[in-house]
């Protein structure tokens, strides 16, 4: 074979498989440095990040709250919404009259009565006779006792609803610092860590005492007693209306606070 010929097939084979062989291995190397530096500006990256995220995006601040567990069969029962019956009316003592006699009534003349039969009242003398007993004289006149005792009727002040709006000139008043004082907290209540807010409405009256309270609002049941307490401990002057004292409710809120 000619030294033509051999360069000639030199040449083709350069074209073929060898270069396939060259390509595939110069794009190899250009995949494994493209990657690599990828991978590197990744974790150049991250890294960066991490160094930068405190300043640039600061964690917020955690509180952490203390928890106290509080038996629930330790609470006292929650007080009834019910109100108190009113006290019985006062006795009044009046004087004892004769014993009282029933019978059947029976016309027959006056000397068919028995002795003991006698002693029964007629028409005439019921008439005559006082409700709350006498003497047992029968002197042809009234009893002398009639209309002697009278019920004692007072008059009912009209009460507001506790929701009912009243306009006065001035509001009831109180010493409220006095009011904080006379608070004591509720021992249960202080073991448990619980505090809370208590609104209570009074009822001043015209005197400027309590006439009734009311718990409108309560963050914890177990703080009412000592609200209340502490109202009805507290002395008040009564709201005015045209220069008279009138009677008007009042909202006191109450705060309990363990420092």
């Amino acid at each position: 074979m000619s030294t033509l010929a051999v360069e000639q097939a030199s040449a083709g084979n350069r074209y073929g498989a060898a270069e396939l062989k060259e390509i595939i291995s110069r794009n190899t190397v250009r995949a494994f440095v493209y990657v690599s530096s990828t991978l590197l500006l990744l974790l150049l990256l991250r890294f960066t990040y991490d160094l930068v995220q405190p300043w640039l995006f600061p964690k917020p601040e955690i509180v952490r709250v203390k928890l106290v567990k509080a038996s629930l069969d330790a609470l006292p029962p929650p007080p009834s919404d019910q109100e108190a019956p009113p006290p019985p009316p006062p006795e009044t003592s009046l004087p004892a009259g004769p014993a009282a006699r029933a019978g059947t009534p029976v016309a027959v003349p006056d000397a068919m009565l028995a002795p003991d039969a006698k002693d029964f009242a007629n028409i005439d003398e019921i008439n005559r006779a006082s409700a709350i007993g006498g003497s047992g004289v029968d002197d042809g006149g009234f009893a002398g006792n009639i209309g002697e005792y009278q019920l004692n009727i007072t008059e009912r002040e009209e009460v507001p609803d506790v929701d009912e709006f009243v306009a006065v000139e001035k509001e009831p008043g109180f010493d409220y610092d006095a009011l904080r004082r006379r608070v004591r907290y509720p021992d249960m209540a202080m073991r448990a860590g619980i505090e809370g807010r208590v609104q209570v409405a009074a009822l001043i009256g015209k005197d400027g005492r309590v006439m009734d309270i009311k718990i409108t609002d309560s963050d914890n049941t177990i703080l009412n007693d000592a609200a209340v307490k502490a109202v009805k401990d507290t002395p008040f002057t009564p709201a005015i209306q045209n220069g008279n004292p009138v009677v008007t409710w009042v909202r006191i809120p109450i705060v309990f606070e363990l420092k």
